[in-house]
């Protein structure tokens, strides 16, 4: 209880903390229109607090798409007054500074600057106001507008019946967060359009248990390749976010998983390998569960096991859904893997993603985290994601389908 009247204070002081501002820049309209914005402006409170007040006095209740809709435009309020905060926060902090400096100096009258002061406020507003922008296109627009990305990568080891050879990656499905199977029909249309020689999922078909995927596994059996379809397993696949009643309990959950990747159609490859063969000659692509270098995500793969056999094979392709696994083992112990294939980070749901430059609060967690990166001979490609967990949108990095071409070279 006493965590629950924390928390809804620091909420009803943001609340009257960003208000300064509304009064500020509402001060120069009409009588009418100023009434009406602040019976709006704490109209919106009191529904936050009203609702961030149920929500966590029901938590643990099953999840619902409506609520978590609410809960998305809560947040985005949340985040949009932060920032707001921050801005009047730097004002009062440079008033403050003036204000001692004055009073060092000896007694003196300066006069409050209400031209700077309202200034201040319409600019800490109109700050607000891009996220809050961003956030709410991101739900209605970016959450299910797939990109297809396509890459040429050079191999000079490439058997020549692979020139041209291609490769359709997709990855954190995270069909929890799904609220009809629309979007997701749409994605698979889009997928087999592209006619790939292979399709590779790496990794984070639900956000916590296995039932949330069962009622697209007839859509993801559309999905379909000439060599066929492998995937691997994620962090979010084992069920380690969910409170089980018994050990027992979780492990039925992801034996129904693994079930559900073999009803698609897929193969799913635990620690294990294959061989893709084309005119007679061959390459290996390696599949390996869960294995993070950060942040104490669990350490399931077993990298020596999935390559063990696959010495011979001239080009090596590796499915590992956490791209720290690349510095954590990959390139350090195997030389002769020379494509990486993850996806984990989402590139935050959240950032700016244009030619030449890209940016997202996830690289400071994580060194490689969206697109292409190059180590001597050996690449990685990290994909940012099909769905979406936590905020359900996106925001400069799309939902992705990326196309990976092999040439010789």
């Amino acid at each position: 209880m006493t965590r629950l009247l924390i928390t809804l204070l620091i909420v009803l002081l943001i609340d009257i903390y960003v208000f300064q501002a509304v009064r500020t820049v509402a001060a120069s309209f009409a009588p009418g229109a100023r009434k009406a914005t602040y019976v709006i402006y704490w109209a919106i409170s009191l529904f936050t607090l009203g609702t961030l007040l149920l929500a966590l006095l029901t938590r643990g209740s099953a999840p619902n798409p409506a609520r978590m809709q609410v809960a998305n435009v809560l947040f985005i309020l949340f985040v949009s007054k932060l920032v707001v905060v921050l801005f009047l926060f730097l004002d009062d902090l440079v008033r403050l500074v003036q204000w001692a400096s004055n009073t060092l100096r000896g007694p003196q009258n300066p006069k409050f600057d209400a031209s700077r002061h309202r200034f201040m406020s319409q600019l800490a507003l109109f700050m607000g106001a891009l996220p809050f922008t961003a956030l709410i296109w991101g739900m209605v627009k970016g959450a299910y507008d797939y990109q297809v990305k396509k890459v040429t990568l050079k191999f000079p080891n490439l058997p020549p019946a692979f020139d041209g050879f291609r490769l359709l990656q997709i990855t954190d499905m995270h069909s929890g967060s799904f609220h009809s199977g629309e979007p997701l029909e749409k994605a698979v249309a889009i997928i087999n359009k592209q006619a790939a020689d292979v399709v590779v999922f790496t990794g984070d078909i639900v956000n916590n248990v296995a039932s949330e995927v069962e009622p697209y596994v007839p859509t993801l059996a559309k999905i379909k390749a000439r060599h066929g379809v492998f995937s691997i397993l994620g962090n979010h696949d084992y069920g380690d976010y969910v409170a089980w009643e018994s050990r027992e309990a979780r492990n039925r959950n992801l034996d129904t998983l693994k079930d559900h990747h073999r009803r698609a159609g897929w193969d799913l490859l635990l620690n294990e390998h294959r061989v893709l063969e084309r005119d007679g000659q061959q390459i290996a692509l390696l599949g390996v569960e869960n294995w993070g270098h950060r942040m104490n995500f669990p350490k399931y793969g077993i990298l020596s096991k999935a390559y063990a056999g696959t010495e011979k094979y001239p080009v090596k392709i590796l499915l590992s859904h956490d791209p720290s696994h690349w510095d954590g083992e990959v390139n350090t112990q195997y030389p002769d893997i020379d494509l990486t294939l993850s996806g984990h980070t989402h590139g935050m749901q959240f950032g700016v993603n244009i030619p030449g430059w890209k940016w997202s609060p996830v690289q400071y967690v994580y060194k490689q985290w969206a697109g292409l990166y190059r180590k001597g001979k050996q690449y990685l490609y990290v994909n940012v994601g099909l769905g979406f967990l936590g905020y359900h949108g996106r925001v400069g990095f799309l939902p992705e389908i990326t196309v990976i071409e092999f040439k010789r070279g």
